[in-house]
């Protein structure tokens, strides 16, 4: 049986506009690559220094948010010294016990108007039956510092 030609109708898929696929974004694909990048780091035991992981994705970013990010370490290192140093998903991250308790996530990773500083589940920041774990960051002045303090005092409790 010979096969059917090609009706003239039938549009041509190589003059066709390119469509992305629905779901996952560009930056949301590569946050997922580099976390298996992470895993596989891990599983082999490649992943001798957390901290130089750390400080090379924050000297990736842009200003505000790499001074932002730089200023979070400092504070982090400072008051949650119990908390290593990490990256997650490609953000610097700090764990406690292997697991991560907090992390920056730059305006820019998936283009958003601002960043953010996350606390996990692992964070010990219950307070009732709701309480924040994500909070939006456009600077970080004295008052900010102190809430994080407080935060990151409280979660690694």
């Amino acid at each position: 049986m010979k096969p059917a030609k090609k009706n003239a109708q039938t549009s041509d898929k190589s003059s066709a506009p390119a469509r992305k696929p629905a779901g996952f974004t560009d930056e949301e694909r590569a946050a997922v690559k580099e976390r298996v990048q992470e895993l596989t780091a891990d599983k082999r035991g490649g992943k001798a220094d957390g901290e130089s992981e750390l400080l090379a994705k924050i000297a990736e970013m842009r200003q505000p948010d790499r001074g932002m990010a730089e200023r979070l370490h400092a504070i982090v290192k400072a008051n949650a010294p119990v908390l290593s140093s990490k990256t997650w998903y490609g953000m610097p991250a700090y764990a406690k016990d292997g697991q991560v308790v907090c992390f920056f996530q730059s305006s820019q990773k998936f283009k958003t108007r601002y960043a953010t500083l996350g606390f996990s589940d692992k964070a010990n920041l219950d307070e009732g039956h709701m309480w924040p774990t994500v909070f939006a960051l456009k600077e970080l002045t004295g008052a900010e510092e102190a809430k994080i303090v407080a935060l990151l005092k409280k979660a690694v409790s």
